[in-house]
């Protein structure tokens, strides 16, 4: 069996970034020379998720895709945007004090509650059928990274790894 491994950067914004990663995690697992396996797309990060859904092709003016924007819209009703401190329990003041002292992170970063709490509903992580070095996705399919996290721009880090069989 083998395994490999690579990781490739996003940047977001200030507002939710759904990012199309299909044809990076299809030219990654073309490339590791493994036909049949798994491939995981995974985030490192407790406020994105990847998920796999159909492309919407229509957009709202603000470049969100109508399925996505739908989902933000359901996500909203569940784990409103935080957008004042006391809205949500966390962070509580002992949070605020460490990521301020370790990390130098004003306290309105920390006001990202909703990120985690929707990150944690959808998950961090998609396993997708190698066959025939193929991935499976479906007729429709499309892998998509989301950072729900909108407190500041971020570079992000999508992690691919593929475990299976070489071609012989």
């Amino acid at each position: 069996m083998a395994v490999h491994h690579e990781t490739f950067d996003i940047e977001t914004g200030m507002l939710p970034a759904f990012v199309d990663v299909t044809d990076r995690v299809k030219d990654i697992a073309a490339g590791s020379g493994i036909t049949d396996g798994i491939v995981l797309v995974f985030s490192q990060h407790t406020t994105c998720s990847v998920f796999v859904q159909e492309d919407a092709h229509d957009e709202t003016y603000f470049g969100i895709k109508y399925l996505h924007q739908d989902m933000l819209d359901g996500l909203e009703k569940i784990f409103p945007q935080c957008r004042k401190e006391g809205q949500y329990m966390h962070p509580g003041p002992k949070c605020v004090a460490y990521c301020w002292e370790h990390f130098q992170e004003p306290p309105a970063w920390t006001l990202n509650t909703d990120a985690h709490l929707r990150s944690a509903l959808l998950g961090r992580s998609q396993s997708i059928p190698l066959i025939q070095g193929h991935t499976e996705l479906g007729e429709h399919g499309r892998i998509y990274f989301v950072d729900f996290d909108i407190t500041r721009p971020r570079t992000r880090t999508v992690r691919v790894q593929i475990v299976g069989d070489r071609s012989a």
